[in-house]
């Protein structure tokens, strides 16, 4: 169900083709009234679903605001480093808009892309990406290996759990590189995935209520904050 929805919401259309083929074939007034009924039905469905979906991830993102923007939400990884997600300036977030790459490099920035790719179905892509960028930095031959098999099976392969979307080709040309893993198994697929959230993802990132929210509100001040 959650692949489904996702390829709707991705852009697939798979949907829509197939209430267009009902409609054109042949058998009189009630097989055309019948098309018309069952798009108007999934017509409905869609608006059911689209409504859902953006009362979900309005929910996650408000959630995510109100654990985030006070100092005492500080979250300590495997290595005893401390992060702590400030709610930007309306300068600061106006700054993603900008350029891709201003959006990535902001921790906070990241975060809402994430939570806005997860209430689309598509946070495959970004997980995807980062475990990329994770890859590059990766300096052990062993773990390097290690890794690759594991964004291979993860991402990759046919029917595998994140799989993301790129073509049969270069699935085949990472499947041959991976077994004497290098830096550059997964560039050419990174890049495919990169520019696939840039041109889609993206501008919808900011056109949404969110983003348009951050850029207008007062930002919180050091002593609501409690610095």
């Amino acid at each position: 169900a959650r692949r489904a929805a996702g390829q709707w919401r991705c852009g697939h259309g798979r949907g829509m083709q197939s209430a267009m083929l009902l409609a054109l074939r042949p058998g009189g007034r009630h097989s055309e009234r019948g098309g018309r009924r069952r798009g108007e039905l999934e017509e409905a469905e869609k608006g059911r679903m689209k409504r859902t979906i953006i009362k979900d991830w309005k929910k996650r993102l408000s959630y995510f605001l109100q654990n985030s923007s006070a100092s005492s939400n500080v979250k300590a990884s495997k290595g005893g480093k401390h992060h702590a997600y400030y709610r930007p300036s309306p300068e600061e977030a106006r700054l993603w808009a900008e350029a891709f790459d201003e959006l990535l490099a902001n921790k906070y920035g990241l975060a809402a892309f994430r939570a806005f790719l997860k209430s689309e179905f598509c946070e495959e892509n970004i997980e995807f990406w980062l475990a990329c960028e994770d890859f590059k930095k990766t300096k052990s031959p062993q773990k390097l290996t290690s890794k690759a098999k594991k964004i291979y099976n993860d991402f990759i392969e046919k029917e595998a759990p994140k799989e993301i979307n790129i073509d049969f080709q270069t699935k085949n040309t990472i499947a041959q590189n991976i077994q004497e893993a290098t830096h550059t198994c997964f560039s050419a697929a990174q890049k495919r995935v990169y520019s696939l959230m840039e041109n889609n993802s993206y501008p919808r990132f900011l056109e949404s209520e969110f983003y348009q929210e951050l850029c207008k509100k007062t930002p919180i001040t050091r002593a609501a904050q409690g610095t």
